[in-house]
């Protein structure tokens, strides 16, 4: 059974910048909230002329989540006024026998989905728009896609929707928004952001050694009254000096009680609530440079590790492998499921155990998990791609895969869902899929940010 309990105090040294000589201090209280204990450490500490103040909260009950009703103003029953706008082919792709894919719409450098009560799809992007496709679900055309919203926070990826509260989070490179969502709607302003990332300094300008392999994107996803948000790091392998940076943060919805949830994580792009359990999965993108084909990228259950996960990079990756000589990785967390080197996570979607709708699933893939790979640009001595582009699916129980890890082979876990995204030369792409979502009636979406479509897939 993989290793996944540990104690905190072996979590606290990533977070401390003890290595870059700088002083810190620390206090300690613990509280009980709706049943589960949690114990909290607030951390402050200065490296040089910046300060950063820090909580770590650590989980010591489990994570109880009930099914969300959505609140009246976002429950489906208004519908949004658009523009029709016709489908067009999608890709030559492969799909199992009894699916259709289309596309649905064009969105410049697509990246994640969030699919709305009313059956309306929203798209964020590489860049700073935000756009929603009204009427994905509709048994005909989608509508043509509007602009929702615009940032200078450049880029703003990340976005999750809480129909508890009819929230919507936007996360962009140094700020996470909040916007306030109703049925029907097709534009928001974003404001001030409820939470800053990203404030400290980027790694190789306090250490000229380092690379400058900057990631810029954060992904959040919301569970059990609280908000998430995966910050990718400044560097392919360094020590951080942001303790933002290479982390997931959690906070209250309204941006309060920031707070690192896991550390030691590179680029954590894909996220998702599994409905079934409410927990967080995420999916790492490994490292650059290592021995060709690794280390496996992994998607993982976060909110099932007490206290801070520590994930271990660049120093410990796959079970608990010392990349590093002489590092300790006893303490660090060996991920649920594997996917080749190279994969490139960016999306995830659960689909529900229980959907219902004109488009649902067969039941083999109810309470599964899909997972696009984007597939990165490293090559084989040939010249041809490394890892080609994908949307996985992978069987699941609960939070439980239904096949364990297989260190050896990092592909017996999942299957491909859609594939013939790289042609037969292994050096052809004709499509990167990055955002998945799953609609009310149960269309699964996908986003393009090659071709720059939005797919929607459905069986029939």
């Amino acid at each position: 059974m993989p290793r996944q309990l540990f104690l905190l105090a072996s979590l606290l040294a990533p977070v401390s910048l003890s290595t870059l000589s700088c002083a810190s201090h620390a206090s300690s209280t613990t509280s009980h909230d709706g049943g589960a204990q949690t114990s909290t450490t607030s951390t402050t500490t200065t490296t040089s002329s910046v300060t950063h103040t820090q909580t770590i909260v650590a989980d010591t009950g489990a994570l109880a989540d009930a099914p969300i009703a959505p609140a009246s103003q976002c429950n489906g029953s208004v519908q949004t006024t658009g523009t029709p706008s016709a489908t067009t082919a999608a890709p030559a792709v492969t799909l199992p026998s009894g699916f259709t894919i289309e596309a649905i719409g064009t969105v410049d450098s697509a990246r994640q989905l969030v699919a709305l009560p009313n059956g309306d799809l929203l798209v964020s992007s590489k860049g700073n728009q935000v756009w929603i496709i009204p009427n994905a679900e509709s048994s005909g055309s989608a509508d043509a896609p509007v602009l929702f919203a615009t940032s200078s926070d450049i880029p703003v990826q990340g976005l999750a929707f809480d129909p508890a509260t009819c929230s919507l989070a936007i996360a962009a490179q140094h700020g996470v928004y909040s916007v306030a969502y109703k049925d029907g709607q097709t534009s928001a302003t974003l404001g001030s952001p409820i939470a800053t990332i990203r404030n400290g300094p980027v790694a190789h300008t306090v250490d000229a050694s380092v690379d400058t392999d900057t990631h810029t994107t954060t992904s959040v996803a919301y569970t059990g009254g609280k908000l998430f948000a995966a910050v990718g790091s400044s560097c392919n392998a360094c020590v951080e000096v942001d303790p933002t940076r290479g982390t997931v943060q959690v906070m209250n919805p309204d941006g309060s009680g920031l707070a690192t949830r896991a550390t030691r994580i590179r680029n954590a792009i894909a996220m998702a609530r599994n409905p079934a359990t409410g927990t967080v999965w995420l999916g790492g993108a490994g490292q650059d440079d290592l021995a060709l084909g690794h280390p496996y990228e992994y998607f993982d259950a976060l909110t099932l590790h007490p206290g801070v996960a520590d994930y271990g990079w660049p120093d410990c990756e796959e079970n608990q492998h010392a990349y590093v000589a002489g590092s300790d990785c006893s303490g660090t967390v060996e991920p649920l499921v594997e996917f080749p080197a190279y994969s490139t996570l960016i999306g995830a979607a659960f689909y529900p155990a229980g959907q219902t709708g004109t488009y649902a699933f067969p039941q083999e893939y109810r309470g599964g998990a899909f997972v696009t790979a984007h597939g990165s640009w490293h090559t084989n001595a040939d010249g041809t791609f490394y890892s080609p582009p994908r949307v996985a699916y992978v069987a699941m129980n609960g939070d439980v895969p239904a096949a364990l890890a297989n260190w050896s082979d990092p592909t017996t876990q999942w299957a491909e869902f859609i594939g013939g995204f790289q042609l037969a030369d292994g050096k052809t792409r004709i499509g990167r899929p990055t955002g998945i979502a799953v609609g009310v009636q149960g269309t699964l979406f996908v986003a393009d940010d090659q071709t720059n479509l939005v797919y929607r897939v459905r069986p029939h």
